[in-house]
């Protein structure tokens, strides 16, 4: 998967300074963007690194059960269940744990394309609209059910980071691929 490129960001402190919903609106957008980057990321693997579906559905020896596919939709199941999860009317409720598994985008480069481009365009049209400390109740088994108290911008933040985790494990998949072999550069994931 291709490295972030870091660009330089433009200066806009003087923002922070100003009207604390100046501030909310800068760092929201910020965090859009940082999601955007990273999910392009799985985008750019799906399209121009992987060359066969087979690719998706190959089973890791160092991480049992694990595939490319499966690291790809976990990924993007925090994204959507986040998203889904503020769509209806208050109070919101999020639960990290109730995702689909064994769909299309697992073993299927244009399911996986899809479904990228999918969540992607709907970050960009519904992240704006909610405040990035919108509260929301956060529902996770840790083996235990816990109900914890977070904000949209914490949990937007934790998908993203989330993700660079799995891009990670989808490395060390690409790197055991010896049949469908993927070459990344240097500078990917």
């Amino acid at each position: 998967m291709p490295a972030i490129v870091h660009k330089s960001l433009p200066d806009d402190s003087a923002a922070l300074e100003n009207a604390p919903a100046q501030a909310e609106e800068l760092s929201l957008k910020r965090l859009l963007q940082v999601s955007t980057i990273v999910l392009q990321q799985a985008l750019d693997l799906v399209d121009n690194t992987l060359t066969s579906d087979d690719q998706l559905t190959v089973h890791s020896q160092y991480m049992p059960g694990s595939t490319i596919g499966k690291h790809l939709r976990h990924a993007r199941d925090h994204f959507v269940l986040l998203l889904d999860s503020i769509t209806p009317q208050p109070p919101y409720i999020l639960n990290y744990d109730v995702r689909s598994r064994n769909t299309p985008m697992e073993s299927s480069r244009q399911a996986a394309h899809d479904a990228m481009k999918d969540v992607i365009a709907r970050l960009e049209s519904e992240v704006p609209n909610v405040k990035l400390d919108e509260p929301l109740t956060l529902n996770a088994v840790t083996p235990y059910p816990q109900t914890l108290q977070s904000t949209f911008g914490r949990e937007l933040w934790f998908a993203g980071l989330h993700a660079v985790h799995h891009w990670s494990m989808i490395r060390v998949i690409a790197g055991e691929l010896v049949r469908y072999p993927i070459n990344l550069s240097e500078n990917a994931c």
